[in-house]
């Protein structure tokens, strides 16, 4: 496809994608469909010749769309809000189009800082201190598996560099409530930690992490030569939007120095509104915290925040610096590559970027 073919059935998408979200109301929020009915509807082996783009838009009508779930649909109550808002979607258009990668500052500088300018523009509407730095992940459950990573080789005097969690001599432990995402879970046990080493919290009458009960727990480990880690607390749990106590919660992890992440995926966005950011007093104690743009403030998905009060816990456990990404900047930048797991990302600032412009942040 040359810049004209592409310009042409751009211009194609571009409407099908306005007329879909014109009449998205008009479709049935979930699919109707029995397992197996879509990819019936498609051959069975490729194409042996180039296929004209009619086909294409014929096969996302009659195929495609019977099989979706409508996220953009104004009758859409399920999983979570995904309102992609279509200048999110341009700013993901964009990201595509320019196809570069930020495996480095010196790959695309413009990538690096604008995600180092978006991300603080957020902590500043979701009324962060500047004690705070993040980063754009893809999910929750990445940020979550990223911090228990750094919490792991904290409370192991980075035992990484040696023989790993297999050379430590104490279990290191996990403290989670009963209603967490299922993703902490799964972090824990990516991370190694095994099922065995994860505490399971009780709650209160509104489904709330219990301090108390922390403390009670943390104490019964150290009794028995366990070493307590982390804490997982959430503002906004999935299953019943409990907000666990924040401040209390960071009381107990300073006192026997765990790292605290709050998973503030759900609701985290709210606190956007002044009037919402009681529901995690005491974030400021925490060591780090994820939420979603892409939940409620309108980014198109995947755009997960990832703030961390000290990034040298986060870079001394990420870093990697081959000879072929080494630049005589290095010392001076900041390279995203140790900012996460993946070598390689997206220009994902982008989608954040055109949203915020576009949308404005009213002042309150």
């Amino acid at each position: 496809m040359n810049p004209e073919e592409f310009r042409r059935v751009g211009h194609q998408l571009i409407d099908w994608i306005a007329d879909y979200r014109t009449r998205v109301a008009e479709f049935p929020v979930r699919s109707a469909l029995e397992p197996g009915a879509v990819r019936a509807g498609l051959p069975r082996t490729p194409p042996e010749n180039p296929e004209s783009f009619n086909g294409i838009f014929s096969d996302l009508e009659e195929i495609i769309l019977p099989g979706l779930s409508h996220f953009q649909s104004p009758n859409f109550f399920g999983y979570f809000p995904s309102n992609g808002e279509l200048s999110s979607v341009l700013g993901d258009f964009l990201s595509t189009g320019l196809g570069v990668l930020g495996l480095s500052w010196q790959s695309s500088p413009a990538l690096t800082e604008l995600e180092e300018v978006v991300t603080d523009w957020v902590r500043q509407m979701v009324g962060l201190s500047d004690s705070w730095s993040g980063v754009i992940q893809d999910t929750a459950s990445t940020c979550t598996l990223v911090a228990l990573i750094c919490a792991r080789e904290r409370a192991s005097s980075y035992s990484l560099v040696r023989g790993g969690l297999q050379s430590e001599v104490n279990a290191l432990i996990v403290y989670v409530s009963g209603h967490s995402h299922s993703s902490v879970e799964k972090a824990a046990l990516l991370a190694g930690f095994g099922r065995e080493n994860l505490r399971f919290i009780a709650t209160d009458e509104n489904y709330a992490m219990r301090p108390d009960a922390l403390a009670d727990a943390i104490k019964l480990d150290i009794e028995s030569g366990f070493t307590p880690c982390a804490v997982v607390a959430t503002t906004g749990t999935t299953t019943t939007t409990a907000l666990d106590p924040m401040k209390a919660i960071a009381k107990v992890a300073r006192k026997h120095n765990l790292w605290l992440h709050v998973d503030a995926a759900m609701a985290g966005s709210a606190m956007i509104l002044p009037e919402c950011r009681w529901m995690w007093d005491g974030i400021e104690s925490a060591d780090s915290l994820v939420f979603n743009p892409h939940k409620w403030l309108g980014a198109a998905f995947d755009c997960s925040l990832y703030y961390v009060r000290d990034p040298q816990h986060l870079v001394r456990v990420m870093s990697t610096n081959p000879s072929y990404l080494q630049s005589s900047v290095d010392n001076r930048v900041k390279n995203l590559r140790d900012w996460g797991i993946p070598l390689g990302r997206r220009f994902r600032a982008l989608k954040l970027w055109c949203l915020i412009r576009e949308q404005g942040v009213p002042q309150t």
